[in-house]
């Protein structure tokens, strides 16, 4: 199990009434780039706050790095980028990851690495509010990146970006992983699949997909991930309307998430 960085058992979460996963499992390869694609609202954002330790779970296991998800131990070996602001808009480049830096007990070096990673040599003296949208996603992965953490869970870092910042943003996702980090990236926008080294495509709390970008277009025989994702829904669609009728679960007893888990 070494070569495995997040190992997820029988996972079920609840929010209030509704059951928002009834059974997950599923591994993610180390130093890899994951992809977990769905629309809005099928359970990307419970499902990355579980494995980063700040869900509350109503069953099975997350262990990640061989630890339980949250431990003291993997405080700094694992890194989160949530979908919001983590950056203080009216401070400069330099005093948001110098700030955050001091939080963490990572060194001014440590400072000077990230904003050379992230390519924001030009902007440290910089506001953030006089940022791009790209350069500011940017200053927000570079905190995620102070200590240099063994994985980081990124919740859809692209959203509101246009195609040209979302190129540029994949291919620094890209170089992270050629490190040796761990990457687990959740996104809506389809064609990003074809960038995951893996993929978990997800529909209404449940794993419809764990494959690789070629596997997913030739099993479906689709020309492109939308395609792809289409394709697998119809066959789920099918599968379960084949079902016999004692399998089937009542309408009012079906506990899915929507809405309030993205």
């Amino acid at each position: 199990m070494t070569d495995i960085a997040i190992a997820v058992r029988d996972l079920k979460v609840r929010r209030g009434k509704k059951l928002v996963f009834d059974g997950i499992n599923l591994d993610i390869p180390r130093g890899q780039i994951t992809g977990m694609l769905g629309p809005s609202g099928c359970g990307k954002t419970t499902l990355m706050r579980s494995i980063v330790g700040v869900q509350k779970l109503a069953g099975g296991t997350v262990r990640v790095l061989g630890e339980d998800a949250g431990s003291r131990r993997l405080r700094r070996r694992v890194a989160y980028d949530t979908q919001a602001s983590s950056v203080y808009s009216d401070l400069t480049v330099q005093q948001n990851l110098s700030y955050f830096a001091r939080l963490m007990g990572a060194s001014k070096d440590d400072v000077d690495r990230v904003i050379r990673r992230v390519g924001l040599e030009d902007q440290t003296r910089q506001t953030v509010s006089s940022l791009s949208g790209g350069q500011s996603n940017r200053v927000s992965l570079g905190i995620a990146l102070l200590g240099d953490p063994e994985v980081i869970v990124l919740d859809e870092p692209t959203v509101g970006l246009d195609p040209i910042l979302r190129i540029e943003l994949w291919e620094l996702f890209r170089e992270i992983a050629a490190g040796g980090t761990t990457l687990l990236v959740s996104s809506h926008v389809m064609d990003e699949a074809l960038r995951c080294d893996r993929l978990l495509l997800m529909r209404e709390g449940e794993i419809i997909a764990d494959t690789t970008p070629t596997d997913l277009l030739a099993t479906t025989g689709a020309a492109d991930p939308e395609a792809a994702f289409l394709a697998l829904l119809d066959g789920a669609a099918e599968q379960a309307s084949s079902k016999p009728e004692a399998e089937h679960p009542k309408p009012h007893g079906r506990h899915v998430a929507r809405g309030d888990a993205s």
